[in-house]
């Protein structure tokens, strides 16, 4: 069984190969780069590396050859290169190369979510389907490393403005959602999910404000506002304008309710037996860490995570 990771040298490939390598055999791991050189560098030496670029189908199925089992990582958008056309490139490589199964890092709740962000993660999943690939999709919510500016901030004494609306937000730190993919790539002994909901505990800024509060000891005041005042502070601050259509952007995305799990909740159809309904509501509670086999630590936890200086091999 050959097992690849594609991004390999980003920040979400390194950690699930890293994960990846503890749990299946390591002549059975090829990480795919589109930098070979910088790849060499970054993982231990006997590793298999195949150079692999998004935006080049030959090389994609180049580097499939032979394998089983892809961790798709999601590309990041880019004005040169559309993330579509280069999802395209990799899923047509993979259906021509043969790959059996493919894990792909999607947006929560893609297949209904009306956000911005989803429309790409969307189109995507469906290419996998029409490609007749067998998949999992790892719905991955937030980051909290998402929050890493913000956390810095407030920690140096400014604000923590928010314009959520109070709806919450499914945070975890990276390295679990990046262990979740690697677990479920290596499931052979049971069939994976087609879908995975992955978040954390679900929080409100106040309740990240008195997470950071808790881990430093640090007071700040803590102030919601509404989208147009969240903007003109930041103006206030003289940030670049496309910084601030991002931040603003961001927090329009999170008072949509787009990153709360009752989202994921499928609708209950007339006709549907009592199974269909509990099967469809409840087969994705708690996902992520139903994969990983333990519950995930708390906010504060992971906030005190984040803030902790460790050596490379624990980040």
């Amino acid at each position: 069984m050959k097992y690849a990771v594609t991004a390999g040298t980003g920040r979400f490939g390194e950690r699930a190969i890293l994960k990846l390598v503890t749990l299946v055999p390591f002549y059975d791991i090829v990480v795919i780069a589109r930098d070979t050189e910088k790849a060499k560098k970054m993982f231990p030496a006997g590793l298999e590396i195949r150079q692999g670029d998004y935006n080049d189908e030959k090389s994609m199925e180049k580097a499939f050859k032979d394998i089983d089992r892809v961790l798709f990582v999601s590309s990041q958008p880019d004005s040169k290169h559309p993330r579509l056309d280069q999802h395209q490139k990799v899923v047509t490589a993979a259906a021509k190369a043969g790959v059996k199964f493919i894990a792909y890092t999607s947006f929560p709740h893609a297949n209904v979510s009306e956000a911005p962000l989803a429309q790409d993660h969307r189109k995507t999943e469906k290419m996998i389907i029409d490609a007749r690939l067998p998949h999992a999709f790892l719905r991955n919510n937030w980051y909290l490393e998402n929050e890493m500016d913000l956390i810095k901030q407030v920690v140096n004494g400014s604000p923590l403005i928010d314009a959520s609306g109070d709806e919450t937000v499914g945070w975890a730190e990276e390295i679990y959602y990046a262990e979740g993919a690697a677990r479920v790539l290596s499931m052979i002994e049971t069939t994976p999910l087609e879908v995975y909901e992955f978040h954390g505990a679900q929080h409100t800024y106040h309740e990240l404000a008195k997470a950071i509060h808790e881990v430093t000891g640090k007071d700040f005041p803590v102030k919601s506002v509404d989208l147009a005042e969240y903007q003109a502070d930041l103006e206030q601050e003289k940030l670049p304008a496309d910084v601030i259509a991002f931040k603003v952007a961001i927090q329009k995305l999170i008072r949509s309710g787009a990153l709360n799990e009752r989202i994921g909740k499928s609708a209950v159809k007339f006709g549907m037996s009592h199974e269909e309904i509990l099967k469809n509501n409840t087969e994705n509670e708690n996902a992520l860490e139903n994969v990983l086999g333990q519950p995930l630590p708390s906010l504060s936890d992971q906030v005190k995570d984040l803030l902790t200086k460790k050596p490379k091999y624990l980040i």
